[in-house]
């Protein structure tokens, strides 16, 4: 899990530099492990110079070779929790592919606006998760990137000033989600997140 939680930091870092230069004047308030946040999907709260705050959603996804998104549709299949893809109210979900350093930003609302009357034509996939001894099976949809950026206005694609190596101690390299089914081992391969609701518990 070690390595899990090192990309779904480093993936906050990326996040908040790019909303701060974005942005110059405005401010990032980290809420992951506030519970006010944790069950509306929102990881940052972004506030505008103007006064406007805006809520950040992010993933981290460490594959070296997608040009997917994973959609998370259920958080826990075992209690049957609905993933944040459904149920964030942010307004930006900020998909940071880590190994080829690019950092994507998506209208969250639009994009599952256009999703949903299409998501029967996109293939379901499993990820597993194992925190202590507890196991959990996340669903989401494999979505192409070109897909999203043809289909929804206001996608923003942005290369990295430079990539985020993988730490001492992480596994790159894990099998692409869009391959992984429920028969194989136990792997971490969907976007990386913080915070306790991702587990469903």
């Amino acid at each position: 899990m070690r390595g899990v939680q090192g990309a779904a930091d480093r993936a906050v870092q990326h996040a908040r530099a790019w909303l701060l230069e974005t942005e110059p004047g405005s401010r990032v308030h980290d809420v992951q492990l506030d519970p006010r946040f944790q069950h509306r999907g929102v990881d940052l709260l972004w506030e505008l110079p103007s006064g406007e705050v805006r809520g950040i959603e992010v993933k981290g996804d460490r594959q070296a070779t997608r040009r997917r998104y994973f959609f998370e549709l259920i958080s826990n299949l075992e209690k049957d929790t609905p993933g944040c893809f459904l149920y964030s109210g942010a307004d930006l979900m900020v998909y940071v592919f880590l190994t080829q350093g690019e950092l994507h930003a998506l209208p969250l609302p639009r994009v599952r606006e256009w999703f949903l009357p299409r998501a029967k034509e996109y293939a379901l996939k499993h990820a597993f998760t194992q925190t202590g001894a507890i196991r959990y099976t996340t669903v989401g949809a494999v979505v192409p990137v070109r897909d999203v950026a043809e289909g929804v206005p206001g996608v923003i694609t942005v290369k990295l000033k430079r990539a985020a190596p993988e730490k001492p101690g992480e596994k790159s390299g894990t099998p692409d989600t869009a391959a992984s089914t429920a028969s194989e081992p136990e792997v971490s391969e969907a976007p990386e997140d913080r915070g306790p609701r991702r587990t469903g518990t």
